[in-house]
């Protein structure tokens, strides 16, 4: 688990936030995000896919199921994780109280799929039904470089409403560790949820 000497401020009963892993490379993105959400009181429903039992080991030396049981602490808000084919989950229901999704990582395979409506797994279902019902929906990819298709499927999402944030940390705050970086996109991304967190400085402080 990352983290920085800056905590976020908590905040209760406010709706739940469906954060998505997929397994592109950066998974510590996510799991900051969804540590970050619980202490700030938001409640969180988590998918990752499968892929993610493959990069989680590599790069954070834990399992999936070791990430979630220390987010399950993380607290005061509640972790609540569904399965690619849990379709039963709020997330897959339009007609459903819904919040924002965040997938982060994003694959590029993902990408693509929901730029094509596909909807065969809970979290691609999930990101197509905020595109239709209009909540937000934020893709952070970290791929590099870019095809000009993984451009075009990104320029398509955006033409869909989604919210495109990659994962490339800013160095005007003076980054000291991994976790500077890291805490950069993750504020960044909580900025555009709404979510008032102060991981990292900004421009001029």
């Amino acid at each position: 688990m990352t983290g920085s000497n800056r905590q976020p401020t908590a905040t209760v009963n406010l709706p739940a936030i469906g954060v998505g892993w997929t397994g592109a490379s950066g998974l510590v993105y996510g799991v900051r995000l969804v540590e970050v959400l619980l202490q700030a009181g938001h409640n969180v429903n988590l998918v990752a896919s499968s892929a993610v039992n493959q990069t989680a080991p590599v790069e954070l030396d834990s399992t999936v199921g070791e990430l979630v049981a220390r987010l399950h602490k993380s607290g005061p808000g509640e972790l609540q994780v569904f399965s690619q084919t849990e379709f039963t989950a709020p997330l897959a229901s339009g007609s459903a109280k819904g919040g924002p999704l965040v997938i982060v990582p994003c694959s590029m395979g993902t990408v693509g799929r929901i730029a094509a409506g596909t909807s065969e797994s809970l979290l691609l279902r999930a990101a197509d039904v905020c595109l239709k019902e209009r909540r937000p929906l934020i893709v952070v990819p970290r791929e590099t470089p870019l095809s000009t298709h993984h451009l075009e499927n990104l320029a398509r999402l955006s033409a869909l409403g989604a919210l495109v944030i990659p994962a490339a940390p800013g160095f005007y705050h003076r980054p000291q560790s991994v976790s500077d970086l890291v805490d950069f996109i993750v504020q960044r991304v909580c900025d555009h949820l709404g979510v008032k967190v102060d991981l990292s400085p900004r421009w001029g402080e």
